[in-house]
């Protein structure tokens, strides 16, 4: 890690594009006067209050028909290749009706819990009794092996194959086994599954689980246990939420419930990295992965358990951790777990915590697409500003990596967080599935010769997370607090809440990303005074990054308002949020327009990866070249005044906007020609056939295209 960070900034690229990167920079100095005013708004807690996904209606000209294929054939697709490769089984053999060894790894149990959670939200939105049939079949056959165990104990492969070792204890392997995170999985999936249906059997399954762990793990003379992979910190926070919003519930189950355990395990969690032996050391788990497990399964820990390292966020305390650093996937997600306690305790030290890591991510180490981790091995986070296009960046870390961008909103009620959202779910979060929703990614990388979606993976845990955050949308568009309503996401819905007291039906219309007109028609059951909070993106006010991570061409300009057709005047903007309040009546309506015009970005000069090179955006969405569209791609430089222009193809992949204009070719004798290029957006690639090459960050300059 530290080589790689002194080679980086030891080596620069010469010339006109160095120059270019550190003229940038001084614009980079100027927007952080911008970022400051924003960031420092940030960090006072404002919690808002989230619409359930329940509550809101998607009616959108570019998201509605994702949701259709999603939901007809995406979770179908999935939950037949998991029927096919064993992972139901193991649940069969456990319960005794089937003979046969574990199926699959050992995280297996939580992928299916993942797509019980995933397919729970969508049949909120689009009611399937086959599909809920099919899932009740899935639960009783959860249900019949966990009913083998007085504890209520349910996970396959270590029970099939690690018996003694349960929880990675007495000479077992937790990183290996994945105890923690498959039970996390459980409790998720019950909570969701509930909340859709009704339907307590999963719940009882996980409640009798989450009880035991909650008699097991914790403070001395209790076990000290904490997931080497995160996921249950916020689940179990879910699980005592559930309980406190509905305590009725409680009558329902056979079983006792105390919620305050579930929290306070999930603290334990969070409070207790660090909290270990101090071995094996980082080092050795770069080096000697095997060598380690060896280590570990020789020695019979009881409190002084071994560091699960860097790796799994276990190198020191949570709460003195300045970087976000291992596994991206277990990072992100242990961070969004760490928003979710604060949320409920309030603590300073959990939302400094959580404040300090999202700015280490998002200033740093995020790629444009919202994508995160930046190598193969040990899918993990490089260095400060070590953001390679040939990076990594699996699905299932942007995925977590929005969960814990609209954490950071519920938390600090800031507009920056819901840019990330939106950055990451129309661009690394849309490309992890096909536009026909039967083919997957597990890697985004921006730049690749080829890098074909799979039909299914040996390891598929991307597709899960996929579906669990696609199908959690609808409940991300709006949010309030007790002044007001706060409209995140620019899709068109409807949903009704509570404000101030006064039922309120909101309608959102928009033809966006494709166009930057949004209208919001209010229905208040009677007149009331509220605030209408509609983020104003930082991109279509020229801050591309909240951190100066990234810039753009686009210059500060203000969003025009209007209500019932009249402009008005330039609303205050706080915490990114444009303020209108006013006495509402029925029928009232808000107008206005983002600036959709393509535009040109720019990394910061520390980025060596992308000096001199340049991305093209419009809107939220991320461009690409793909060399279908684009032979002469390996050859090409967009030079800094080429025009560039933006243009609907209603016939292609399903309807986009493209990028068009002129780049410059680089002959064999190294003359230089210009051709038309066309750039679709990122999402969209490899949807053709033949899709071959893609690159998102384009040279600018001759010197960096390298002759054929």
């Amino acid at each position: 890690m530290k080589r790689n960070r002194s080679l980086q900034t030891s080596t620069g690229i010469q010339g006109p594009a160095s120059k270019r990167a550190w003229l940038f920079y001084s614009a980079f100095l100027c927007i952080s006067i911008l970022v400051n005013a924003q960031i420092d708004g940030g960090k006072n807690i404002h919690l808002l209050r989230p619409v359930q996904v329940c509550d809101v209606k998607i009616n959108d000209a570019f998201w509605s028909p994702k949701f259709d294929i999603w939901s007809r054939v995406t979770v179908k697709d999935a939950l037949a290749q998991f029927e096919k490769n064993g992972a139901f089984r193991n649940f069969d053999r456990v319960a005794g009706v089937l003979e046969g060894s574990h199926e699959g790894p050992p995280w297996h149990d939580s992928l299916i819990y993942e797509m019980i959670r995933g397919a729970s939200d969508l049949l909120v939105s689009f009611p399937d009794s086959d599909l809920e049939k099919q899932i009740d079949g899935y639960i009783d056959r959860i249900y019949a092996a966990a009913a083998k165990d007085s504890n209520g104990y349910i996970l396959t492969y270590t029970q099939l194959k690690e018996p003694s070792h349960r929880w990675g204890l007495n000479g077992g392997y937790e990183r290996w086994q994945h105890d923690v995170y498959n039970a996390g999985a459980l409790v998720e999936a019950a909570v969701h599954y509930y909340q859709a249906t009704g339907k307590t059997r999963l719940l009882e399954v996980a409640v009798r689980f989450a009880n035991h762990m909650c008699d097991l793990m914790g403070p001395s003379p209790k076990k000290n246990i904490v997931p080497s992979h995160s996921l249950p910190e916020e689940a179990f926070v879910e699980l005592y939420l559930l309980f406190q919003n509905n305590p009725q519930l409680r009558e329902r189950l056979d079983l006792p419930v105390d919620e305050k355990r579930y929290l306070e395990i999930a603290e334990f969690w969070l409070e207790n990295r660090g909290n270990n032996c101090g071995k094996p050391t980082t080092e050795q788990w770069d080096k000697d992965e095997p060598g380690c497990q060896k280590w570990i399964r020789d020695r019979n820990y009881g409190d002084n358990r071994p560091s699960w390292g860097a790796y799994a966020q276990d190198h020191e305390s949570v709460f003195k951790q300045e970087t976000l650093e291992g596994h991206a996937v277990r990072a992100v997600l242990m961070c969004t777990g760490l928003c979710a306690a604060a949320r409920v305790n309030g603590q300073p030290r959990y939302t400094e915590a959580a404040d300090r890591l999202w700015n280490n991510m998002v200033g740093k180490r995020m790629h444009i697409t919202g994508g995160v981790g930046a190598f193969a091995h040990e899918e993990k986070f490089g260095g400060d500003y070590v953001l390679p296009n040939d990076a990594y960046l699996e699905t299932c870390a942007a995925v977590g990596a929005g969960f814990f961008h609209r954490n950071m909103n519920l938390l600090f009620g800031h507009a920056m967080y819901v840019d990330e959202l939106e950055r990451t779910l129309y661009n690394n979060v849309l490309n992890g599935v096909s536009i026909e929703g039967n083919r997957y990614n597990y890697q985004n990388p921006l730049s690749a010769k080829s890098n074909h979606r799979w039909q299914w993976h040996g390891c598929p845990c991307c597709p899960p997370m996929f579906l669990k955050i696609v199908s959690a949308l609808p409940g991300y568009i709006y949010a309030f607090d007790d002044e007001g309503l706060y409209v995140n996401l620019f899709i068109g819905s409807n949903t009704e809440l509570t404000i101030k007291g006064v039922p309120v039906k909101v309608t959102q219309k928009t033809k966006y990303p494709w166009q930057g007109g949004v209208s919001l028609v209010l229905e208040p059951k009677q007149p009331g005074e509220f605030s209408v909070n509609i983020r104003v993106p930082g991109w279509s006010q020229g801050l591309e990054n909240p951190l100066g991570l990234y810039r753009s061409d686009l210059k500060q300009s203000s969003v025009v308002f209007k209500v019932n057709g009249q402009a008005i005047a330039t609303p205050p903007l706080i915490r990114g949020y444009a303020v209108i309040k006013k006495i509402w009546n029925k029928g009232d309506a808000i107008e206005f327009e983002l600036p959709i015009q393509p535009r040109r970005i720019y990394a910061h000069p520390e980025v060596v990866a992308d000096q001199g090179r340049v991305a093209l955006q419009s809107g939220p969405i991320v461009y690409c070249f793909e060399q279908i569209d684009n032979p002469q791609i390996s050859s090409c430089f967009l030079g800094s005044n080429l025009p560039i222009h933006l243009k609907h193809r209603p016939e292609l992949l399903g309807g986009v906007n493209v990028i068009t204009g002129k780049i410059f070719s680089l002959n064999h004798d190294e003359t230089v020609k210009d051709v038309e290029f066309t750039a679709i957006p990122y999402y969209c690639q490899d949807n053709r056939a033949d899709s071959g090459r893609i690159e998102v960050w384009m040279p600018e300059e001759q010197e960096l295209v390298k002759p054929l």
